[in-house]
Order: C-alpha cells, then structure tokens, then sequence
C-alpha cells in the first residue's frame, strides 16, 4: 500500500506542484493511514476509498494541524516534500494499539480509517511499523450508486489495476489536490458540511474527457503497483466545495 506520487495542475502555493527538485533534497516524511479490517465484517471497498479521502481532509483542517498547533510543525515539513501517503491495514489488538496512538479516527458506512501525524519515512511507530503494507483487497458487495455530482468527485483511471490500500492513497492525493484548489472561505464550507465526496471509476471515454478539461490530476510516480500515470481527477459539485466543474461534451 505504500505510495509515492508526483502531481500538477494546482496553484503555484500548491504542495502538489512537481517541478521543485528543493522537494526532492528536503526530509521525507509519509502521511500514515490505517484502515480497519476484521476478518467477520470487512469494509466494502468504495467505503474504504471514500473514509480514507476524508480522513485526509480531517487531518489537514484539524486544529492541531495548524498554526501553533502539537502537529503542525509535522504538516509543514511533510507538505515541504514530496507528498507521501501510506496505507496500512490492522485488526483486533492492532487496531486497538494503533486507536491507542495521536490521530484522527474517521467513519464511514462501513470502513474506519485512522490517519496519523506525519512521520519521518524512516521513523515509524513500532505499533505502526509492524502492520502489514501490501496485498489488501476489499470489494463492494453491490456496485456503487452513481456519484451525486453536486458535491466533489473523485474519478479514479479506468486504467489502472490497484489493491484496496493503493487506491486509498491514490483517493486521499485526490482530496487533498482538491483542498488546495480552494479559498479558505471554500475550504471552511466544506469542512462544516463535512467533506461530501464521492469516489467512482470513471468509464473510458469519461476519463479521457476528465484528463483533458484542465481539472486537477493525480500522477502517480510509479515506485509501487503501477507505471507511472494519471490516476485521479477531482471535479469539484455545486455545493459545498467550488472546484472547477466539468465541461460536458
């Protein structure tokens, strides 16, 4: 489930912004995630893509991750560098050491993520450290319902085969590309709304269409899973969040 991602497409303040090789020479640090799954009630697998993307967006309007905040300075330096994400899975006695660690537990339908302050790529937590990293794979009992398109939505490639744990990563860059698109008026809105957002795949036409209509796309950098690509596309809804609709065909 690790992941290491190049973006572009976002204003200049962006943390996404791929060009700065002074990203590359900074410290590393990783956005840890951590996805609850029992083996009697797994969650389904858009749940999981979806609790993960807000899980993010909790992390990065959370108090303490702000200002003066106890997180803060960690934010910085891993907004600094290059934007890592990594997703890990736990159960039983793990989940309840990882719950037992700083974070941010978030609840979806089915699936709970916990989302951590930024470590050092290095510098795990050996409650985290210890849990497993590859191989996830969750399903949707039933296909999900078509994507309320006034609230944000974020169209995964068609393309790309990806377990569970890569896709929530490659869904929280999503969010977190769209977060950076907004005012901190917009943002607010948002969060008090309580970051509505759906994620789908789209179908081929749709995302060659998505890609070309100068929304925000994810570029995943290739170093697990997949070659290098696009993997993600944030097209903004009419309530709540105001990124840039898409221009119908």
């Amino acid at each position: 489930m690790a992941d290491d991602t190049a973006q572009d497409g976002t204003p200049q303040d962006s943390p996404f912004r791929g060009e700065s090789v002074s990203r590359d020479e900074a410290p590393q640090f990783v956005l840890p995630l951590v996805v609850r799954i029992e083996r009697s009630a797994p969650p389904a697998r858009t749940d999981a893509l979806e609790t993960a993307a807000r899980a993010v967006l909790v992390m990065l309007s959370d108090e303490r991750s702000l200002g003066d905040g106890p997180w803060a300075q960690a934010m910085r330096d891993w907004q600094g560098a290059r934007i890592r994400k990594v997703v890990r899975r736990a159960r039983g006695a793990e989940w309840r050491r990882a719950e037992a660690l700083p974070g941010i537990t978030v609840t979806g339908k089915s699936a709970e993520v916990r989302v951590f302050p930024p470590v050092p790529l290095d510098g795990w937590p050996k409650d985290l450290a210890r849990l497993q990293v590859s191989g996830t794979e969750l399903d949707d009992p039933e296909p999900p319902v078509d994507a309320d398109l006034s609230a944000p939505v974020l169209w995964m490639s068609p393309e790309l085969g990806m377990t569970a744990g890569k896709a929530m990563a490659q869904a929280g860059h999503g969010a977190q590309l769209a977060w950076w698109e907004l005012s901190d008026a917009d943002r607010a809105a948002w969060r008090d709304a309580g970051f509505p957002l759906a994620v789908r795949t789209a179908a081929p036409d749709r995302w060659r269409h998505l890609t070309t209509s100068g929304l925000p796309v994810v570029r995943d950098a290739g170093f697990t899973e997949i070659a290098p690509g696009k993997t993600v596309v944030a097209e903004g809804g009419s309530r709540f969040c105001p990124l840039p609709g898409l221009r119908r065909p």
